[in-house]
C-alpha cells in the first residue's frame, strides 16, 4: 500500500505511543503495531507470516547473552544479601563530612551500580535502608531523597549495565565500547553529587545534622571496607578489566562476572540452593520480558523502514542543514521530553530507528550517540511528572512525604546531570576517550 511517509509515521509511531499511554505493556504495544504495519506495508497475509521469522531472528543473537548474565550476576548478589554488607562498611568509613548519610548514599549507590546495573533496585534498596534513618536524624527531605534517586540512575552508566548492553545490541554497535564509555560520565556525576551535598550542607547546616560521625576509629573503622567492599570490586574488575585488556569478549566477561559473584557469595557462606534458585527464577522472568521487547523493537524498525517513514524523517532533517552538535542537542531534547511520561525501554524503541540513521548521516560516532542516550534516559528517570524513580522514591518514603517534595529533591541533581550532558556534547572526545584506549 502506497502512503506518504508522514502518514505512515503517524500510524505506526502514533499507534504504539497510544497503546503505551492506555497502559498496554511495551511488548504487546509494539506487537500490535507490528501486526498493523506488516499487514498494510508488507502485502497483507504475506507480511503477517514474516513477523514470526523476524521475531526469531531478532532474539537468536549471541550478543544478547550479556544482558541475561549481568542480570543474573546482580540477582545472585542481592538474593544472597552480600550486596547489602557494603552499605554498612561505607557508612563506617565516611565520617565528619557535612551531610554524611547523603554522601554515604551516593558512595553506596555507586558500589551498587557496579554490581547490579538496576536503577530501580538501587533506588528502592537505598531508600529502604537509609531514608528512614536520615529523616529520623533530622535530614531535610530534599537532601535525603535527592542523592538516593540521583545515584540510582548511575546504574544505567556504570558497568555492568544491562540497559547499555540492550541499547548496543539493538543498535548493533560495540557492546564493549559502550560499557567502557559509561565509566567516565558515571564517575563525573558521582563526584558532582558528593561535591554538591557537601557544599550545600556546609552553606545551609539546617539541611543535615552537624558534626555527625561514627564512633569507630582505626582498624575497626577500615576493616569492613577491606572485608565487605573490596571483594565486591573484584567483580567490577573482572568484568571491566577483562574487556578493557581484551582478555574476554563482553559475553565472556559477563560469564566471568557471574562466576566471580558466585565465588564471593561462597566465600561469605551466603550461597544456598534456595537463594540461587530464586536468583535464577527472577533472572528468567526479567529476560523473557526483555526478549519480547527486543523482538518487537527490531521488527518495528524494519517496518518503519519499509513504510518509508525512516527515510522521510531523515530527508526532513537533512533539509534543516543541522551540524552534528545541533543534531545531537535536538535528539537529547526529544529524549528528555519523552522521559517526562515514558519509560526508558519505550524511549529506545521509539527513537533508535531514527537516531541511528541521523547519526550516520551526520558523521557522528555511534558510541557518542549511545552514551548520550543513556545519560538522557538517566535524567528522564527523575524528570517530573512521571519519572520512574520519582514514584519508586515515593513508594519507599514515609506517608507524610508529598510527591511535590520528591520533585523538589530531584531538581538540583537533574541540573548536575544536565551539566555533564552539556560537557559531553561540547567535547565528544571525553565520551570516547576510554573506548579509544581499547584500540
Amino acid at each position: 500500500m502506497v502512503m506518504e511517509w508522514y502518514w505512515a509515521l503517524v500510524l505506526l509511531l502514533g499507534g504504539a505511543v497510544g497503546l503505551l499511554l492506555v497502559g498496554l505493556p511495551v511488548a504487546f504495544a509494539f506487537f500490535a503495531a507490528n501486526i498493523v504495519g506488516a499487514f498494510i506495508f508488507l502485502r497483507g497475509e504475506i507480511g503477517l507470516s514474516l513477523i514470526p521469522i523476524e521475531y526469531v531472528l531478532s532474539v537468536s543473537k549471541f550478543t544478547l547473552v550479556p544482558v541475561a548474565l549481568f542480570i543474573l550476576m546482580g540477582e545472585i548478589l542481592f538474593q544472597t544479601g552480600v550486596a547489602f554488607r557494603s552499605i554498612e562498611a561505607i557508612d563506617r568509613l565516611i565520617s565528619r563530612v557535612p551531610g554524611r548519610l547523603s554522601v554515604v548514599s551516593v558512595a553506596g549507590g555507586a558500589v551498587f551500580s557496579s554490581l547490579s546495573g538496576s536503577t530501580i533496585a538501587n533506588t528502592a534498596i537505598l531508600g529502604n535502608l537509609l531514608l528512614p534513618d536520615m529523616l529520623k536524624k533530622g535530614y531535610h527531605p530534599t537532601i535525603a531523597m535527592g542523592p538516593i534517586m540521583a545515584v540510582g540512575g548511575i546504574a544505567m552508566l556504570i558497568p555492568p549495565s544491562a540497559l547499555a548492553v540492550l541499547l548496543a545490541s539493538l543498535a548493533e554497535r560495540s557492546i564493549s565500547d559502550l560499557l567502557i564509555a559509561g565509566v567516565l560520565p558515571g564517575i563525573a556525576m558521582t563526584v558532582l553529587f558528593v561535591t554538591y551535598i557537601v557544599v550545600r550542607c556546609r552553606m545551609n547546616p539546617e539541611l543535615a545534622p552537624a558534626g555527625e560521625s561514627r564512633p569507630e576509629t582505626g582498624w575497626d573503622r577500615w576493616r569492613p571496607f577491606f572485608t565487605d567492599v573490596l571483594p565486591l570490586f573484584l567483580i567490577f574488575a573482572v568484568v571491566v578489566g577483562s574487556i578493557f585488556l581484551r582478555i574476554a569478549s563482553p559475553e565472556e566477561a559477563a560469564a566471568l562476572g557471574c562466576l566471580a559473584a558466585i565465588a564471593i557469595c561462597i566465600a561469605y557462606r551466603r550461597l544456598t540452593l534456595a537463594n540461587l534458585t530464586k536468583a535464577l527464577r527472577e533472572t528468567a522472568k526479567i529476560n523473557v520480558m526483555l526478549l519480547f521487547i527486543i523482538a518487537g523493537s527490531l521488527t518495528f524498525a524494519q517496518i518503519l523502514q519499509v513504510s518509508g517513514a525512516t527515510s522521510g524523517v531523515l530527508q526532513a532533517i537533512s533539509d534543516l542543514s543541522l551540524t552534528p552538535v545541533t543534531a545531537m542537542i535536538m535528539m537529547m531534547v526529544i529524549l528528555l521530553f519523552l522521559g517526562c511520561f515514558m519509560d526508558q525501554i519505550s524511549m529506545i524503541l521509539l527513537t533508535l530507528p531514527f537516531f541511528l540513521p541521523i547519526a550516520d548521516a551526520q558523521g557522528m560516532h555511534a558510541t557518542w550517540l549511545l552514551v548520550m542516550m543513556l545519560i538522557a534516559m538517566e535524567i528522564s528517570l527523575m524528570t517530573p511528572p512521571f519519572g520512574l524513580l520519582l514514584f519508586v522514591m515515593k513508594g519507599v518514603a514515609p506517608p507524610h512525604i508529598r510527591i511535590t517534595q520528591v520533585y523538589a529533591a530531584a531538581m538540583p541533581f537533574i541540573g548536575l546531570e544536565v551539566i555533564v550532558m552539556a560537557v559531553l556534547i561540547a567535547f565528544p572526545g571525553l565520551a570516547l576517550w576510554l573506548p579509544n584506549l581499547l584500540r
